[in-house]
């Protein structure tokens, strides 16, 4: 199904990389604010022009302090010096290594040391962790703290990053300009990121400047209907390279403002005030967007109204009437009131939440990336949306589907200026992701209708193989799941008693905020949701048919890009 609708569309030049990226949205906007953000409950804001002075002063002390073409890690909340360290290192032809800041002490420094880190740009939250471990971490020549404490500052490496912004000033004012004309590789490497993923082990991807700039491109080409009029609120974390890529560089391309959420319980709060007109998300922001609108409706009395509403409304629009700010301008209230459209990856989305979104005058556009690719391959256009599908490939990336004689389906291969150099110091497992023609592979299953759109059914490596041969993707199982009423989460294994046969199972989290479960003890619920995957299983083929149940009171464990980590499931 496809869903239409009114918003505009306009074409935009590429940038030729991330410091003309930079340079002329502060020329086309130098008073704007890009960064509007809190700090000690204390809002300030960041210009456009502030912005691209920072990344050059930056840029032109890390060239003073010996630190140009280095490797330098930065970890932290999303803020104006995060960026601005990620763009003044690959401005100077050095290698950025974003590190997630909800990581464990002994992991961040075993990335510093792996990575061959000779500096480490941190938040407040880390200052006592570096003064504590600054022996241990020899090769580190500069500690720069964005919001240093007296008594973490320990030795000479450690210079608060306000003076690294004054000694850059002071030698751009000088005349030194070596930072701002430097000849940029592209092709070089330029990123490191370690996938958090849900997987045990990380593997550092090795991004070259050209696959960032061109992931930022083609996010602004393919979200042709954002301009330098709208407002986002900042949400993701920072170090992941959906958030930088598509809404860090993408917003600065615009020139359009956004919001840093301080916190997520602030969320609501934030998108009343600011009045977010675009977002960038993960599903499972989406699903508790959508959860606590109808949370809200029934807990008014309204579902009925707002299902006639929703019907009528469907009516309308297929006469060309769209009338969906009178009849839902109270749901949409709750963000702000202007939000126009929502930019969604990283994880399956339910077509149901999206059909309601768009009635209530939200227009969701699911995505598909993964941090090998920079991470965009393709999404779904303003007025082009095709439920359940991930949309077309982006401009300049080729996909092709890796499928044997005789089945629908096969693994998701991608080619493109976004495709990653390999993985850092792990050649062979590069090689094993390649192809001899040089296709990059996905480890994700689908397929690809006659219009191109890409449809994901799976992941390689979730596959539950039944012992009659037939392989389960259960992100396609647990689909159906996520619909029975009181589901919170979901997740499908398989499980195999010794000496039996592989039993596909369901393990629930009840959402006992629900009206459908909400008074029920766990024996009622095993009951309610026992009847309610009897029922489902008859919308599915005898062998993807749901044979065990488990019930988890306990949310799955996730990582910061909000995915379960299915490795942790027993």
């Amino acid at each position: 199904m496809r869903l239409k609708n009114r918003l505009n569309t306009y074409p935009k030049e590429p940038r030729k990389d991330l410091r003309d990226l930079v340079r002329v949205s502060a020329e086309n906007h130098p008073d704007k604010a890009l960064y509007v953000y809190k700090k000690n409950k204390q809002e300030y804001t960041c210009t456009y022009s502030e912005f691209y002075q920072g990344i050059n002063r930056l840029g032109t002390a890390f060239k003073a302090m010996g630190l140009e073409g280095t490797h330098i890690a930065v970890i932290g909340e999303t803020h104006p010096y995060y960026t601005m360290t990620y763009l003044a290192t690959v401005g100077g032809n050095g290698v950025i290594i974003p590190l997630d800041r909800e990581i464990s002490e002994e992991q961040i420094i075993n990335f510093l040391e792996f990575s061959e880190a000779e500096a480490v740009v941190y938040s407040d939250k880390f200052n006592e962790l570096f003064a504590r471990e600054s022996e241990k971490l020899s090769k580190i020549r500069a500690f720069i703290p964005m919001f240093p404490a007296e008594d973490t500052l320990k030795d000479d490496r450690f210079v608060a990053f306000e003076d690294v912004l004054a000694k850059g000033r002071e030698i751009m004012d000088a005349g030194d300009t070596s930072f701002t004309e430097k000849e940029l590789d592209l092709d070089k490497l330029a990123a490191i990121i370690f996938t958090s993923g849900t997987t045990s082990t990380s593997k550092g991807v090795m991004l070259s400047h050209r696959n960032l700039i061109s992931a930022a491109n083609a996010s602004v080409a393919t979200m042709a209907h954002y301009n330098d009029d709208n407002r986002f609120v900042s949400v993701l974390p920072i170090h992941h390279t959906y958030d930088m890529t598509c809404e860090q560089l993408g917003i600065i391309t615009l020139g359009a403002s956004q919001l840093v959420n301080d916190s997520l319980k602030h969320t609501l709060k934030n998108f009343a005030a600011f009045k977010p007109t675009g977002l960038v998300l993960v599903p499972l922001f989406l699903e508790t967007m959508h959860r606590k609108i109808w949370e809200e409706i029934r807990r008014r009395g309204m579902e009925k109204k707002v299902r006639f509403a929703m019907k009528l409304n469907a009516a309308l629009l297929a006469v060309g009437i769209d009338v969906r700010k009178k009849l839902f301008g109270q749901v949409t209230a709750a963000f702000g009131g202007e939000l126009e459209s929502i930019v969604c990856g990283g994880a399956p989305i339910s077509p149901d939440i999206i059909l309601d979104f768009y009635h209530f005058g939200i227009t969701v556009l699911e995505g598909y990336g993964i941090t090998e690719c920079s991470p965009l391959v393709a999404v779904n256009r303003a007025g082009q949306t095709k439920l359940g599908s991930v949309g077309l490939p982006v401009p300049g990336v080729t996909v092709k589907i890796d499928k044997t004689e005789g089945e629908e389906t096969g693994e998701i291969l991608v080619k493109g200026p976004n495709v990653m150099l390999g993985y850092y110091k792990n050649e062979e497992i590069t090689k094993e992701v390649f192809t001899d023609d040089g296709y990059f592979r996905t480890g994700d299953i689908g397929y690809m209708d006659e219009d191109g759109y890409i449809f994901i059914t799976g992941r390689k490596k979730n596959i539950i193989l039944l012992s009659n041969g037939k392989n389960i993707f259960p992100e396609e199982i647990e689909e159906y799941v996520r619909k029975i009423p009181g589901v919170l989460e979901n997740v499908v294994v398989g499980r195999t008693p010794e000496g039996g046969t592989t039993a596909i199972t369901a393990i629930i989290v009840p959402d006992m905020q629900h009206d459908a479960v909400k008074d029920m003890d766990a024996d009622a619920l095993h009951a309610y949701f026992k009847e309610k995957i009897h029922e489902t299983n008859k919308h599915l083929p005898l062998y993807k048919r749901i044979g065990d149940l488990e019930i988890r009171m306990e949310e799955f464990e996730k990582n910061t890009s909000r995915k379960i980590k299915r490795f942790l499931i027993k």
